[in-house]
C-alpha cells in the first residue's frame, strides 16, 4: 500500500493541499518544516507538523509535495531534497474537480486547487502551484516553479515564464509571453510582454519603475 504524501513547508498552501488531496482519497502523514518551533505542531489546528526536511528519509515511501508559495521558495527546497536523494518522490497534486485534457500535459509536483480549467494543448510545467479557479486556455504554456493566484485567467498561447508569478484575478492577453522570475500584480490586466524580473501593476499593466516616475 501506498504511503501518505509529506508536504514540505508547513504553509497555507499546504493546507489546501492536504485538502485536495483528502478529496480525492490520498492519505496525508503531515508537513515537514524547517522552522523547529513548529515541529510536534498541528498546522490549522488538524495537520501535523512532523519535524524538519531530513525527516523525509524516515518515510522513503512518501510521495512529498512542495507547498511554499513562492516559485524561488520551492525551487530552492527541491534543489534541497534533490540532494537528500528524493528527487524521484515529488507527486502532483490534483482536485477531483480538475479534468486534464488528453492534449494537455501537467508536470511532475504541480499543485492545481479546485475548479481550475485547462482546455486544450496546455503544458503545466513542474512544480507549478494554480489556486483555485485559474483558467488556462488553448495552447498556453505555464513553465516549472510559476505560481498562478486564484482566478488568473490566460488567454490562448501565453507563456509564462519560470518563477513568475501572477496575482490574484489578473488576466493576460493572448500570446503574450512573461517572463521569469516577473510578478504581475492583483488585478492587474496584462496587454504585452512581461520582462523577466520585473513587477507590472495595473489596468493595462505597467512597469512600477515607470509608474514611480
Amino acid at each position: 500500500m501506498a504511503s501518505g504524501l509529506i508536504l514540505v513547508a508547513a504553509s497555507g498552501l499546504a493546507l489546501e493541499v492536504a485538502e485536495a488531496a483528502r478529496a480525492s482519497g490520498r492519505a496525508v502523514l503531515g508537513c515537514v518544516d524547517d522552522d523547529a518551533t513548529r515541529w510536534g505542531q498541528l498546522a490549522g489546528g488538524w495537520l501535523p507538523v512532523l519535524g524538519g526536511l531530513d525527516l523525509v528519509a524516515a518515510h522513503p515511501d512518501a510521495p512529498l509535495v512542495v507547498c511554499a508559495g513562492w516559485g524561488q521558495v520551492r525551487a530552492g527546497l527541491v534543489d534541497r531534497l534533490v540532494e537528500m536523494g528524493a528527487g524521484d518522490r515529488f507527486t502532483s497534486v490534483l482536485h477531483p474537480s480538475v479534468d486534464v485534457p488528453p492534449s494537455c500535459t501537467v508536470g511532475v509536483g504541480s499543485i492545481l486547487l479546485a475548479g481550475v480549467t485547462l482546455t486544450a494543448n496546455v503544458v503545466v510545467g513542474d512544480h507549478v502551484v494554480c489556486m483555485p479557479s485559474v483558467t488556462l486556455t488553448h495552447d498556453d504554456e505555464v513553465r516549472d516553479f510559476a505560481t498562478l493566484c486564484a482566478t488568473v485567467t490566460l488567454g490562448g498561447g501565453v507563456v509564462v515564464g519560470r518563477g513568475a508569478y501572477l496575482g490574484m484575478s489578473s488576466s493576460v492577453r493572448e500570446r503574450v509571453e512573461i517572463g521569469d522570475d516577473s510578478i504581475l500584480g492583483m488585478g492587474a490586466c496584462l496587454l504585452e510582454d512581461l520582462p523577466s524580473g520585473q513587477t507590472w501593476v495595473g489596468v493595462p499593466a505597467r512597469d512600477t519603475q515607470v509608474r514611480q516616475k
